[in-house]
């Protein structure tokens, strides 16, 4: 079992940018591919980003593409989500997730084993 630990959002202003954190407690040697997914309220979880454990391939949902970035620092075992020109539509949970499949880059969210707790971004109007 790996339990992935968000870290990050916060309250900002539209316009604004905040840089989301993802690890996983404890120590864990697997090489896993990671994506970012939200939920806002009232609506469904969907897919913000992917990118596979090398890095070297990524995946972006329309509406972030442009605007947001995926990372990761595998010498920290870290995944990261940078979010630019935040609107009031980004306003979600957004939870980090883990594939056992370090080549795999998925926008479905039933392709990953493992989730984060979340953490709230919110961007008021």
């Amino acid at each position: 079992q790996v339990h992935l630990v968000e870290s990050g959002g916060g309250s900002v202003q539209a316009g604004d940018s905040l840089r989301l954190s993802c690890a996983p407690s404890g120590r864990t040697g697997s090489r896993y591919a990671m994506g970012w997914f939200r939920q806002a309220p009232g609506k469904e979880r969907e897919f913000v980003a992917a990118t596979n454990w090398f890095g070297g391939t990524s995946k972006y949902s329309d509406f972030a593409k442009g605007r947001f970035t995926i990372s990761r620092d595998n010498s920290k075992n870290t995944v990261y989500l940078q979010m630019n020109s935040l609107k009031p539509e980004d306003t979600a949970v957004y939870y980090c997730a883990a594939d056992r499949n370090p080549l795999g880059v998925h926008s479905d969210s039933s392709d990953y084993d493992y989730w984060g707790q979340g953490t709230q971004v919110t961007v008021p109007s």
